[in-house]
Order: structure tokens, then sequence, then C-alpha cells
């Protein structure tokens, strides 16, 4: 598992993780599209929007191997503003390759890319 030296461990003040520690020794979580309903706590939306600030500050528009990346917080973005960058794709591997989509992940998160 590659772990992404620099990328923040969490949103700061908060106890919302943004990388793992360790592999998991039986496998990566599988990733999964999660439905954003629009009565999230704020908490979460904020959540959300420093996790994409950090992956954009990290990353770019270049795709990114999953790594150490969380599972949970990945999935919440996955299939809107995190795709596939690869294809066939196996969403229980660390070793994923995964991309932004600038023009979804600009819209749903402006502020990010105001920046």
């Amino acid at each position: 598992m590659e772990k992404h030296r620099g990328f923040p461990g969490r949103l700061p003040g908060t106890d919302f993780q943004f990388v793992l520690r360790r592999a998991n020794k039986d496998g990566a979580t599988k990733l999964t599209e999660r439905v954003r309903y629009p009565d999230r706590r704020p908490a979460d939306k904020r959540a959300d929007a420093g996790f994409m600030l950090a992956l954009w500050q990290h990353f770019g528009d270049e795709p990114f191997v999953r790594g150490n990346l969380d599972a949970g917080r990945l999935s919440w973005l996955f299939g809107r503003e995190v795709v596939p960058a690869e294809d066939p794709f196996d969403p229980e591997s660390y070793e994923a390759m995964l991309q932004i989509d600038v023009d979804v992940a600009s819209r749903n998160f402006p502020e990010v890319f105001e920046q």
C-alpha cells in the first residue's frame, strides 16, 4: 500500500480521518458510491470539502493511486468527483488508480477551486 506522504491525516480540528496508518490484513475496503443527501450535517459537508481540497492540492488533475486514502471518505466522492482512472477498475485494491473529475468537482465544491 502506497502511503501519500504530506497528505493531511484528518480534517484539522475534527476526527474526520483522511488516511490509514496501515493496510487492512483482510484487504482493502471496497469503494462504493455513497449518496450525499442534502440534509447531511454541516460538519460532514465540511469534511467532504476539506478532503476534496486535500486531493486537489496533492494530486491536481493527474491520476493517483488509492494507496492509504480512507475508503469511507473516498466513497463520499467516488463516482462523481473522484472517478476510476483505469479500465478495468478494482474497487478493492490499494493499487487502484483514481482521478478527479475537475468539471464535476468544480461544480459541487466551487470553494475548493476558487483558491
